[in-house]
């Protein structure tokens, strides 16, 4: 993140943040980008829920809703604090102040500390939202709950030493605008770990490492377009403000976050069709999009257009290529998280250290440039340590966390809910036509499914079929003709209208019958004439 200074001041002798000197129109642009940034929610949901199986995609979105609630909470209770708290005590390490911020209505800063709180919430339930995706379709809700409520942890430490004033990384000159290490790399190393300590899904790999088929694919393209759109404002946004000179920055980054998936897209079009032969693989578009868009947050307005190409080209290469990688090590992440947050995330830490430039007057990279702008190793050198750092935090405390969850609430789904899926174990949601009453048939025997077997199918109105059935009956039997059926089923049945001689009279009923005939049957010969009951 950047801005125009690094300290300002508010009366006499009092320093404060860059995070707080901000004016009027610097916080109306913050507060628009977050609302927008708090729309990749919907993004990340119908991408994750696009990309497993159906009798799985509400359990993931509700996934989705807990990061924003619980880990919200969280970082409203201390991950503020810990990121970007005022304090004395505050070291290289963590910060650790204001903790349940709420500033008082005499606090001069009051406004810009609620600024500054919500575009940083934003970005840190964007960050735990990150993992659910390599955790789906085998990990027990209530586990995922207690993590999603610590993961902030994870997140805010590391946000810390990149952004925080008291950040080591920060001042050994660490730049990251918009988080693709603090915000995506450490999302994609806990997606790592997380797959790898819940293992792969029942028979991912009984057949090889071919992909697994997507729940639906409109979803799953339908959150790309989502995500697409709050990156905008995720990365103009990161200006932290358009007064002065920073509008130009502001514009500048969206033009760049956009040419960069021009070249990451087209890279990954050629990709899936050399590797297919000519066909398109949607998960492939999908990623390589996302892979340019990760790789081009952290330096988003600092490149010329051809690099922002570049930066985004090679960006879509790394995740299309690992992605398979990742499988033929047996790490089952079902929606590529790993690969293109993470993979995507250390390029783009490392591509500001190659391609930046200096954007005077802000002092984002505090006078520095990359390696081929002249601006020689340290820059670079920083990056390299920024991008090891996050990696190997957002590994190890990731699995420490989970380890220690899973002595008190085993993180992997019991095998009959993976089987029967997790939206009818978990939510009490029914799908119809997926292969679920198949795999609670095969489970009756040694599980209660009493409670289960009551459940209706989502998607129907179970009272509308046995009313059809009814009149499919009267038909077959009588063979009445629309007018009789009507008023069979309205005055004699009544089929639970109170009232229904008020709301259908016998010349409502003579009319429906007479405007609408009912096709008895169809000859197949092309020159026969359909035959009507009436």
């Amino acid at each position: 993140m950047s801005s125009n200074t690094s300290y300002g001041f508010v009366g006499e002798n009092v320093t404060i943040s860059w995070l707080y000197a901000i004016n009027l129109e610097d916080a109306n642009w913050v507060i628009t980008s977050s609302f927008m940034i708090f729309t990749m929610q919907t993004g990340f949901g119908m991408l994750e829920s696009g990309c497993v199986s159906i009798k799985n995609e509400v359990n993931i979105m509700m996934k989705n809703v807990v990061d924003i609630v619980l880990g919200g909470l969280t970082y409203w209770m201390f991950g503020y604090a810990f990121s970007f708290g005022r304090s004395e005590l505050n070291n290289g390490f963590i910060a650790m102040g204001d903790f349940f911020i709420d500033p008082l209505l005499e606090d001069p800063l009051k406004g810009s500390i609620y600024t500054a709180f919500l575009f940083q919430l934003s970005f840190a339930t964007t960050a735990t939202t990150i993992v659910s995706g390599a955790m789906a379709e085998r990990c027990n809700f209530k586990a995922y709950c207690v993590f999603s409520f610590l993961n902030t942890i994870i997140y805010c430490i590391p946000a810390g030493w990149v952004w925080g004033q008291h950040g080591f990384l920060k001042q050994l000159g660490a730049v990251d605008i918009a988080g693709s290490g603090v915000v995506h790399l450490i999302g994609g190393s806990a997606a790592f770990a997380s797959a790898v300590m819940l293992g792969p899904r029942l028979g991912r790999y009984d057949n090889g490492i071919t992909p697994m088929p997507l729940g639906n694919p409109v979803n799953a393209v339908m959150g790309l377009f989502v995500l697409w759109w709050g990156w905008l404002a995720f990365n103009s946004g990161s200006t932290y403000g358009l007064s002065d000179r920073k509008w130009e920055y502001a514009a500048r980054a969206a033009v760049m976050t956009m040419i960069s998936s021009f070249g990451g897209g087209t890279t990954s079009i050629v990709y899936t069709m050399i590797r297919l032969n000519g066909k398109i693989n949607t998960i492939d578009i999908i990623n390589g999009i996302l892979g340019s868009l990760v790789s081009i947050t952290a330096g988003c307005f600092l490149y010329q257009g051809w690099e922002a190409v570049l930066v985004g080209t090679v960006g879509a290469i790394l995740v299309c290529c690992s992605m398979p990688l990742f499988d033929m090590i047996g790490v089952d992440d079902p929606v590529g998280a790993s690969s293109v947050h993470g993979v995507g995330g250390i390029w783009g830490i490392l591509a500001v250290g190659i391609f930046a430039e200096n954007p005077v007057p802000l002092k984002t990279t505090y006078g520095r440039k990359g390696l081929l702008k002249g601006g020689g190793w340290h820059l670079f050198g920083a990056q390299c340590l920024t991008a090891l750092c996050l990696l190997s935090w957002g590994v190890l405390s990731t699995f420490i966390l989970l380890g220690i969850i899973n002595h008190f609430v085993t993180i992997r789904m019991d095998v009959h809910t993976e089987l029967m899926g997790a939206d009818i174990i978990e939510h009490s949601i029914k799908h119809g036509n997926i292969g679920v009453s198949r795999a609670i048939s095969a489970f009756r025997s040694i599980l209660d499914t009493s409670e289960i077997d009551q459940l209706k199918t989502v998607g129907t109105n179970p009272e509308h079929h046995n009313h059809v059935n009814t009149v499919k009956n009267l038909i077959q039997k009588k063979r009445y003709r629309l007018s009789k059926v009507l008023t069979d089923i309205t005055e004699n049945r009544n089929m639970g209208i109170n009232i229904s001689k008020k709301l259908f009279s016998k010349k409502k009923i003579a009319n429906v019958a007479r405007n609408h005939c009912i096709p008895r049957t169809v000859q197949h010969n092309p020159s026969s004439q359909l035959s009507w009951h009436q």
